[in-house]
């Protein structure tokens, strides 16, 4: 269906979309198959560059993964598209500004900050929150600074999703994988460098519950530098998980407790580095040698019981171990962070929202021509196609809304206006013609020396190769 939206001066409907991201396109991919050519999108972001957490977040070495993003370049060039870059909201427009301009705003810009442990020690030296270490080895601009003592023998991360087993893997590759690979190459340098011998992932619950997913799992038992270990007492399933699991059948729980079990069965201090699994296990405290740096960390055993509301929980026992580290990576969920003027569930960190359609938490009211989607309207959960289906949520009652009449009524909608509007507050703006004159650049340096591209890490080298420097 193409539904043919003008306002009584024959303009289309305008929407701004805070986010280049997965959602952000997401959403204006939707939008463009419902409006085709009567809608403008314009898409702002903080950074220079598009595509978020696909450029930023996904792993250096998971090319394939980000091959998504010639799914959003074809979106990026229809003629309805235009990408307003290291245009941050809150400090070169806001709420005020884009009320003036569009019919409708979409909050898109995801979750960059992360959840801490809360326990004695944390803000040692030593001790980062992994999603800083992801950001620096994929060359955001933001993190490209960053220092981290690789000189460690072994690194403690806690957690055990997808982002945990990313840092474990990336501190693993070896010369061969990492060249093959688009890190960062400050990270590059350093990684070869690296003294760490010995990983250790820390997962609060059992196997059964690993937040993990199986193809990131296996890959741990297919690097060419590191053996995985599993101690077989903590790969073994515990009653109450063996009998949800016999009630429920579920084929992917299934498959990712035959693939723990088979770490677990395999010998290991074959290679030049391991990597240890480790499962009912919390950190408690992390300690020091009397500098100001982390040099250790104590750990309590765990068991799962059955809560209230019959989930599965886990709660410590009076068994404790230490571990000697000098390098910790918390890795316990991102979370997201309020922007001015929209209303925010600072303990979920996700703008409040009903299917999409942000409100007042107070009276439940309905914020007229204001959307949300992705991490900052759900939580920092699921893969990147999963956004896809967030943003048909979102999106489905913008089109609802927008047939009903329910939207801002802009008093300045030309798109010279809106852009006169943006350069004149940062004139360091980055279109996406920008953006692949820099993309094009990485990948020519990339051939240079035989890798998939040369990230530039800096907003300043960016503009130099714009000739803006």
């Amino acid at each position: 269906m193409n539904i043919l939206i003008r306002d009584e001066d024959n303009h289309p409907l305008h929407v701004a979309i805070i986010g280049a991201g997965p959602a952000g396109f997401y959403s204006a991919d939707q939008l463009f198959k419902e409006f085709g050519d009567r809608v403008q999108v314009d898409m702002y972001d903080r950074l220079p560059t598009p595509f978020g957490l696909v450029r930023y977040g996904v792993a250096p070495d998971h090319l394939k993964i980000k091959s998504v993003t010639k799914l959003y370049e074809r979106i990026a060039n229809k003629p309805g598209y235009r990408f307003w870059g290291n245009v941050e909201f809150g400090k070169h427009i806001d709420l005020g500004d884009l009320r003036k301009h569009y019919n409708c705003i979409i909050f898109a810009y995801g979750a960059n900050g992360s959840r801490r442990l809360g326990i004695p020690g944390e803000n040692l030296q030593g001790s980062h929150a992994a999603t800083d270490f992801v950001g620096w080895y994929n060359g955001h601009p933001d993190y490209s600074t960053c220092v981290f003592d690789l000189s460690v023998n072994t690194v403690v991360v806690v957690g055990i999703g997808n982002v945990a087993v990313d840092v474990a893997r990336v501190l693993c590759l070896t010369e061969d994988e990492l060249l093959q690979s688009d890190i960062a190459d400050y990270a590059l340098d350093a990684l070869l460098k690296s003294k760490v011998k010995e990983v250790v992932l820390l997962g609060r619950r059992g196997p059964a519950q690993a937040a993990f997913t199986n193809p990131e799992a296996k890959e741990l038992g297919n690097l060419q530098g590191a053996d995985i270990h599993v101690i077989d007492q903590e790969a073994e399933l515990d009653m109450l998980s063996r009998k949800d699991l016999d009630l429920s059948g579920d084929k992917t729980t299934v498959r990712k407790l035959e693939i723990i079990q088979n770490f677990a069965e395999r010998k290991y201090n074959t290679k030049a580095k391991v990597i240890r699994m480790r499962f009912l296990i919390s950190p408690i405290e992390m300690y020091n040698n009397g500098a100001d740096k982390v040099s250790g960390m104590r750990l309590v055993k765990n068991e799962i019981y059955r809560g209230e509301q019959g989930s599965l929980k886990a709660r410590p026992t009076d068994v404790h171990e230490d571990i000697e580290t000098g390098l910790v990576f918390r890795s316990v969920g991102y979370l997201g962070s309020a922007v001015p003027g929209i209303p925010f569930d600072s303990q979920a960190g996700i703008i409040c929202h009903s299917q999409g359609r942000i409100l007042d938490p107070k009276t439940q009211e309905i914020l007229i021509g204001m959307y949300t989607s992705g991490w900052i309207k759900r939580g920092p959960t699921g893969v990147i196609g999963t956004n896809k289906e967030d943003s048909i949520e979102s999106i489905n009652c913008l089109i609802e809304d927008v047939k009903s009449g329910k939207m801002l009524s802009p008093t300045n909608k030309g798109l010279s206006n809106v852009e006169e509007l943006v350069r004149s507050r940062q004139p360091d703006l980055f279109t996406f013609d920008d953006w692949k004159r820099i993309d094009d650049m990485e990948i020519a340096n990339g051939d240079s020396v035989g890798r998939p591209r040369v990230k530039l890490t800096s907003t300043a080298s960016m503009l130099k190769v714009l000739g803006r420097s």
